[in-house]
């Protein structure tokens, strides 16, 4: 098993583990049928935001869909990758 695959198996357990302190249960999947289902229906998801509010500073990404709902992301990376990066380029007037 790789180092990578491990990490994976250890997070995995942790959040199921956090979820069920909130009493709440989580599943979980890495069987490839099931989680190529999942990967379809994130895109079909994905697809239906119509605008994008990216926080870098809290670390939270927040998706308009075309239904008018919200989904709130927080990630520590996620918002970074989506802000549009600086530039510091000063254009000829």
């Amino acid at each position: 098993m790789s180092e990578n695959t491990d990490r994976i198996g250890e997070a995995t357990a942790r959040i199921v583990e956090l979820e069920a302190e909130l009493e709440a249960s989580g599943t979980t999947t890495r069987a490839e049928a099931e989680l190529a289902r999942a990967k379809a229906l994130l895109h079909e998801w994905v697809d239906s935001v119509v605008a994008v509010v990216a926080t870098p500073g809290v670390g939270r990404a927040v998706l308009i869909h075309d239904n008018g709902s919200e989904s709130r992301i927080a990630s520590p990376d996620l918002p970074f990758r989506l802000a549009v990066p600086v530039s510091f380029d000063r254009g000829e007037s």
